[in-house]
């Protein structure tokens, strides 16, 4: 079951953006990340909460899309995320909240597949423009804005060798193709 929820956890960026993810949906997939592992356990992760039409097209109109597909420029409308999760760390608690990110993350995504849902994680975004539209205060950091929705087409995963091309692309059908080595390619054996 596990492997499954990996296997279908990709980064999602077409979505059906009439569905509607509710408050109580997100908090349960904040819940998730609050009950994960945390580095000394400090806990320096917060959360906003964004799933309104007009809260999403702000964080829509701040981050960049698919950096590899380079003749497409994110999702059209009908297609964006109806819910996004502004994850930020609190500085001053810890200064390795980046751990923390990777570990609530993942479980904000496994927990979204477990609901049928799917995500993206937003790293290129414009902070300065987030924390000033959400008036974030200055003592978090902005990590990432968790994109969530109910996901819109296919996404296959390919092996591949290395040396070979691990740029994701879409074929002429719109499947979305994510190359991935091969176990045997990433051991070492020392």
């Amino acid at each position: 079951m596990l492997r499954e929820f990996i296997v279908k956890n990709r980064s999602y960026r077409r979505y059906y953006e009439d569905y509607q993810i509710s408050r109580e949906t997100l908090l349960e997939l904040i819940d998730l990340a609050r009950l994960s592992p945390s580095s000394m356990n400090l806990q320096p992760l917060r959360y906003v909460i964004v799933n309104t039409p007009e809260r999403c097209e702000l964080i829509f109109q701040n981050v960049t899309w698919a950096a590899y597909l380079k003749d497409w420029g994110g999702p059209k409308e009908g297609e964006r995320p109806s819910a996004y999760i502004i994850l930020l760390a609190e500085k001053d608690i810890s200064k390795n909240y980046l751990i923390d990110a990777g570990l609530a993350t993942q479980s904000i995504l496994l927990g979204a597949v477990e609901k049928g849902l799917g995500g993206c994680i937003m790293g290129s975004l414009n902070r300065d423009r987030v924390r000033e539209l959400f008036k974030i205060p200055d003592k978090y950091e902005i990590i990432y804005a968790i994109a969530i929705g109910k996901p819109r087409g296919e996404v296959v995963i390919e092996e591949v060798r290395l040396g070979e091309d691990i740029r994701y692309w879409r074929d002429e059908n719109g499947i979305h193709h994510v190359p991935k080595r091969r176990l045997e390619d990433i051991l070492l054996h020392l």
